[in-house]
């Protein structure tokens, strides 16, 4: 028989369970034992679900509270000095590390979050010391075992793979080596294996992405030596690599002594002919068939010509399973009642990706005709969205065919603009801002609920958003911030705003996908080719600018991140639609700056995320991502000012490209990482301005005025002064006005204190 199997599923369930009992738990309306009664609640309808769909393992571990890498430093005892308190039970270790703070216990300085790979996943990062130990303390996935082996079917356990623990974690001594801790690891995992085996686990699935990235030799000689110490006869061990393809460490994967392997053959199609080649006779291979990162139906008929042969090669080695873990889709399409029926036949989330495992199953393992219904259901929804008139339009494509270089390029370079934006602006040394949205309370929310279920006029809910703009602009100017934002009140999500105004994007109800902790994001589907009907934000703008003589930034989510912050349409290359957005979005800059804007901020925070695994393919991506922002930045006047924000990724590896895109003020989150990114710019002279962030806003934490200066005076080290500007991390959405206020009142003394200290001299 075919054997069916899911990496990981979601875990923050159908309405938001999970986010809604971390805030009442966080906030202290709820005990830890509401919070685990909810985690119990969630992790066995999960597995009801998979049960339902006939799969043939239940999948353990993929739940947490938090995130799945800072469960395994949980787990093996990584936790930082600072995060250490006396009898403080899992959850507040957990939450401090996390997010700097839990209940009843001392605030501490978070850990390092950042990007999951390639996607809008961020983990906690893991802090190596050199004197690092490693020992198993009473891992959350045992009593998880407990409670699906009562359920009396097959378990397969799932753990981050040593090596990708190791290697995405940080060193915290200069020039450490953090492999040379992987011999204290193994004998951790060792018996951390040995104890899911204890528990009823028949498969172990150890997640390996980094078998995807281009890897020195010494981390690919470890392999060898790790999965050897790692072998066990009391449960079979699958490798599991998502993400990319294998390429030249395909043959190392398939050599490792362990009982199965997992591909992404949605990703990397290309590599299946080889891996059949080069696995051992006696190794499951487990295919990656069913896309995990994106939501639309798969074409059932193609796979099972793929299928097929392979079944009769394979036998019951053949298993079938997602790319990756389920948790970068929504859960279930059925609550989506307000969809277009026809865009809605083109989908599949979670739960009905696990429907597709199982048609694919009864199909190979039976006979087409015992599931012909649901085979043309899916052949028709594949048909009428080739056809479908809808994801195709002329204008735009002519369009895109008259881009040409001119295009692409500010009628002068940064040095010249600078001149003329500083005599308009007249802003002093060390300017202060924020990213762009300030919080979003509970009257904000209630209202719009209240407007989008009709039970508030249109009229009404505007005038209501004018009141809390003016608010925000008053609490600025009482700050004292130099350059001020209208705060976003009307917008429910800065990619989702966008593209409910969009042609060629639809939105959900329900579509939720976890980012981190609690906050749950709703990408939209962009399934047709992009326009813009009419200007999305100059009203707010020009509403905002009249009410101060200080200047308000225009704020405009930029194309890459509109693009990589989607479900993005698979029938034509991502270079394609993301020069449509820019073109869309080059329209609302022009209207902009004829509305007045002086400042304009394109905030590309996903530039980054979208990186390919593989350096060979770095240089495309970057070239087209770059050149669409330069699209839609590049037709103002010198005079206007051009901002950008990046957020929770590595830069220094692109600051080249990040530069290309020309700028005049690039915002990135720094705090967070405690100021790391600083060091690219001891060795490359960055032109333009740059605003390393000083307040990490995913902490609930108040940074102080020393603190604040401390990170200032780390920044003029290296950034000179006239360039540097004063900022936080990246937008106040999520925090509460009093932490906000206090926060940036200290940020503002800060700067003040500094202003006229001298900074890194020019050259």
């Amino acid at each position: 028989m075919t054997v069916t199997h899911v990496l990981g599923f979601p875990r923050i369930g159908a309405n938001r369970e999970l986010k809604q009992a971390l805030e009442a738990y966080w906030s202290g309306r709820e005990d830890a034992a509401a919070l685990e009664a909810v985690g119990r609640s969630l992790r066995r309808r999960h597995w009801r679900l998979q049960l339902e769909a006939g799969l043939d393992y239940l999948t353990v571990g993929d739940f947490s509270f938090y995130d799945h890498v800072l469960d395994m430093s949980l787990a093996l005892d990584v936790v930082p000095r600072r995060c250490r308190r006396e009898g403080s039970d899992a959850f507040a270790t957990c939450f401090t590390m996390a997010r700097g703070r839990a209940p009843g216990v001392e605030p501490a300085l978070a850990c390092e979050m950042t990007k999951w790979f390639d996607t809008n996943y961020h983990y906690i990062v893991p802090e190596f010391s050199p004197e690092q130990r490693f020992r198993l303390v009473a891992p959350r996935i045992f009593a998880e075992m407990e409670e699906a082996r009562a359920l009396g079917h097959p378990l397969k356990a799932v753990l981050v793979g040593p090596l990708t623990y190791l290697w995405l974690g940080r060193d915290e001594a200069p020039g450490m080596d953090r492999l040379r801790l992987l011999d204290a690891l193994l004998p951790a995992y060792g018996e951390l294996l040995q104890g899911l085996a204890a528990r009823g686990a028949d498969w172990i699935q150890l997640d390996e992405p980094i078998l995807a990235l281009d890897l020195p030799p010494a981390w690919r000689q470890a392999f060898e030596s790790a999965y050897h110490q790692l072998q066990t006869r009391a449960a079979k061990l699958l490798l599991a690599t998502y993400f990319g393809g294998l390429e030249d460490n395909l043959s190392l994967a398939c050599q490792l002594p362990v009982d199965g392997l997992h591909v992404d053959l949605v990703r990397a199609p290309e590599q299946l002919p080889a891996l059949l080649d080069r696995l051992p006779p006696y190794k499951t291979l487990s295919l990656g068939i069913i896309d995990g990162r994106n939501v639309w139906r798969a074409d059932l008929d193609a796979l099972l010509a793929t299928l097929v042969p392979l079944k009769a090669r394979l036998g019951s080695r053949l298993w079938l399973a997602p790319s990756c873990s389920l948790l970068h889709v929504p859960v279930d399409l059925t609550l989506e009642d307000g969809l277009d029926p026809e865009l809605r036949s083109w989908l599949a989330f979670a739960v009905q990706k696990l429907d597709e495992l199982h048609v694919l199953k009864r199909a190979l393992d039976e006979d087409p005709a015992a599931v012909a219904p649901e085979l043309a259901m899916a052949r028709k929804a594949v048909i009428t969205r080739r056809a479908s008139q809808r994801c195709c339009d002329p204008a735009v494509r002519e369009r895109l065919r008259q881009v040409d270089a001119a295009m692409e390029c500010r009628a002068s370079p940064h040095a010249r603009r600078r001149i003329h934006q500083q005599r308009r602006l007249h802003l002093p040394p060390l300017p202060t801002t924020t990213i762009g949205s300030f919080p979003q309370t509970a009257e904000i929310r209630a209202a719009r609920r209240a407007w989008r279920s009709g039970g508030m006029t249109t009229a009404a809910y505007e005038a209501r958003m004018r009141g809390e703009i003016e608010a925000i602009v008053r609490r600025q100017e009482a700050i004292g911030l130099d350059v001020l934002v209208h705060g976003e009140p009307e917008r429910s999500d800065m990619v989702e705003y966008f593209a409910e105004q969009l042609r060629g994007f639809a939105t959900t109800r329900h579509g939720w996908v976890q980012s981190y902790g609690s906050r749950c994001v709703k990408p939209p589907i962009l399934y047709g080719d992009v326009s813009r009907p009419g200007a999305m934000t100059v009203e707010w703008f020009k509403y905002a600018q009249s009410l101060t003589d200080k200047p308000v930034k225009g704020m405009l989510t930029g194309p890459v991140t509109l693009l990589n912050w989607s479900f993005v349409r698979d029938d034509q290359p991502r270079e394609e639609t993301c020069l449509q957005l820019a073109l869309a979005l080059r329209d609302e800059v022009t209207d902009l700056e004829a509305a007045g804007a002086a400042i304009i901020q394109i905030d590309e925070a996903a530039l980054r995320e979208g990186l390919p695994l593989r350096r060979s393919q770095w240089d495309t991506y970057l070239s087209w991502a770059v050149r669409a922002f330069r699209i839609a930045a590049s037709a103002v006047r010198d005079e206007t000012q051009i901002h950008t924000h990046m957020c929770y990724s590595q830069f220094n590896d692109i600051i080249a490209a990040i530069a290309a895109m020309d700028a005049d003020v690039v915002t990135i989150e720094s705090a967070r990482s405690h100021m790391a990114l600083l060091d690219v710019f001891r060795d490359f002279a960055y032109p333009n301005g740059i605003g390393p962030g000083v307040y990490d806003i995913h902490s609930p934490n108040v940074p102080t005025v020393e603190e604040i200066t401390r990170l200032l005076t780390q920044a003029l080290a290296c950034i000179p002064a006239e360039r540097l500007w004063v900022n936080p991390d990246c937008g106040l959405k999520t925090r509460g006005w009093a932490e906000v206020e206090a926060a940036l009142r200290n940020m503002v003394q800060a700067a003040r204190a500094l202003r006229g200290l001298p900074g890194r001299q020019k050259g």
